[in-house]
């Protein structure tokens, strides 16, 4: 039992001295018409923290809100909190540039945006977004988010609501965002 716990103990500290925290977030703005009718312009500020194990994996999470609305639902634009856990695959490494694909899933909750007596709107996602890295320096990244390829549900909560779910690629307005990471 001894051996087992300290080679455990081991590992973790091999990976703690090789591992690097970043900090940093996002912010994005877009502009669409919603079911071909009136545009709305949304907007998110999405603070980001991960943890990189070696040069190629690292986990984080995006804990974030903004104003919008839900793409499938009819209504007013909506304040909206969102949770992002995902695990990062870093694939090209240069000294000036990574790029990296993010994979994982989110939950948005969009307050008061259905058209049936302001219900609320609850949306889920699993998928990969693509990004790349460009080092400013070796503590300071610029990064951009461009594009969702994977699966989106939305549903209104209420009893009776019916779920709209999407599979495929989207590459719009909504799905781009540019942020700054500060590496420890």
């Amino acid at each position: 039992m001894k051996k087992i716990l300290l080679t455990l103990v081991a590992a973790a500290m091999t990976v703690a001295a090789s591992a690097q925290v970043y900090l940093g977030g996002s912010f994005g703005v877009a502009s669409a018409k919603v079911n071909g009718g009136d545009k709305t312009t949304t907007y998110q500020v999405l603070p980001e923290v991960g943890y990189s194990f070696d040069k190629n994996w690292a986990v984080g999470t995006v804990v974030g809100f903004g104003k919008g609305t839900p793409v499938n639902i009819e209504g007013e634009s909506s304040n909206y909190f969102t949770v992002q856990p995902y695990a990062r695959y870093t694939f090209v490494h240069s000294k000036y540039v990574n790029v990296f694909v993010d994979g994982g899933f989110g939950y948005t909750h969009y307050n008061h945006a259905g058209n049936v007596l302001g219900s609320s709107v609850n949306a889920w996602q699993v998928g990969l977004k693509p990004g790349i890295a460009v080092n400013l320096n070796e503590k300071v990244s610029f990064v951009a988010h461009v594009g969702f390829f994977g699966w989106k549900q939305e549903k209104e909560d209420f009893d009776g609501a019916k779920a709209s779910s999407a599979w495929g690629a989207d590459v719009d307005g909504n799905n781009v965002t540019f942020g700054v990471y500060y590496n420890f």
